[in-house]
């Protein structure tokens, strides 16, 4: 089961800051983060990334973006 982490509409840094929380929180497992915003989907996507979990799915919808992180 995956833990949803919804920074839609925050601006960055936020998004960023809440997905390195729950990253800090879990230490594993999968993380969908919601956000709805380009460099919001960057900036948590390099993020994650360089606390060496993995972005395994992005998926675009009607209000932004869903990653799908694991470790």
């Amino acid at each position: 089961m995956s833990v949803i982490v919804d920074a839609s509409g925050l601006s960055c840094p936020q998004p960023v800051i809440l997905t390195l929380n729950k990253i800090n929180e879990l230490k594993k497992g999968e993380i969908k983060v919601l956000v709805d915003t380009d460099t919001s989907k960057e900036n948590v996507s390099r993020a994650a990334e360089s606390q060496g979990w993995k972005v395994t799915d992005i998926q675009s919808n009607l209000t932004g973006y869903e990653i799908t992180i694991k470790k």
